[in-house]
C-alpha cells in the first residue's frame, strides 16, 4: 500500500496476536456474500495500517475492521486490488506454533488473544475463522477473478479499472 498509495505502516508497541472479531462496512459487496454480521480472523503482526490514512485516500475503500485489531480489508481499483492485514489463511495450529517459537527464542510475547479454548494454552485452539476464510477466498476467486477475466486473452489489455457490482 505504501508503494502504490503512500500508506505507511506504523510499529506497534506489542505484537497484534490472536483471533479478533471484525465488522463489515458494506455487507452488499460480493466479497462478503454468505458472511455473518461479524466474523473472526487471525492477526499476527508487529505493524499496523491506520484507518485515518485509508479514509483520506480517495482511491481506497475500507471494507472491514476490528475494534481491537484495526484495519482488516481494503479494496482499490474496483476489486482489482484487495489488501488484507490479517491471516485468514492460517491453519488451526499456526498461532500456537508462532507462540511456542517466540517463547523458545526468549522474545517478548503474550499468549494469542481469544485463541485457546478457555484461554488456556494447554487446551486446543478454538477455530472460528475457517468458514469465513473459505468464503473470503471463494468469493474473491469467483466474483473478482473468474467472472471478471475475459474469455479471449487478447481482451485482457482492455480491462482497465473494474466497477464493483453488487
Amino acid at each position: 500500500m505504501y508503494h502504490f498509495y503512500g500508506i505507511p505502516k506504523y510499529d506497534l508497541e506489542a505484537k497484534q496476536f490472536g483471533i479478533f472479531q471484525h465488522s463489515i462496512n458494506d455487507p452488499y459487496l460480493p466479497i462478503f456474500r454468505g458472511f455473518d454480521d461479524v466474523f473472526f480472523a487471525p492477526h499476527s503482526r508487529h505493524t499496523e495500517i491506520r484507518r485515518e490514512d485509508i479514509l483520506k485516500t480517495p482511491a481506497l475503500r475500507l471494507l472491514s475492521e476490528s475494534l481491537v485489531a484495526g484495519v482488516y480489508m481494503i479494496i482499490a481499483r474496483g476489486g482489482r486490488e484487495f489488501y488484507i492485514t490479517g491471516h485468514s489463511e492460517y491453519a488451526p495450529n499456526t498461532l500456537h506454533d508462532e507462540y511456542v517459537r517466540d517463547l523458545q527464542k526468549g522474545l517478548p510475547i503474550t499468549m494469542p488473544q481469544n485463541y485457546y479454548t478457555d484461554n488456556d494454552p494447554s487446551k486446543p485452539p478454538l477455530v472460528r475463522w475457517r468458514g469465513h476464510a473459505n468464503l473470503l477466498f471463494t468469493n474473491w476467486l469467483n466474483y473478482y477473478v473468474y467472472q471478471e477475466t475475459p474469455y479471449h486473452i487478447e481482451d485482457v489489455k482492455n480491462l482497465g479499472d473494474l466497477t464493483v457490482r453488487s
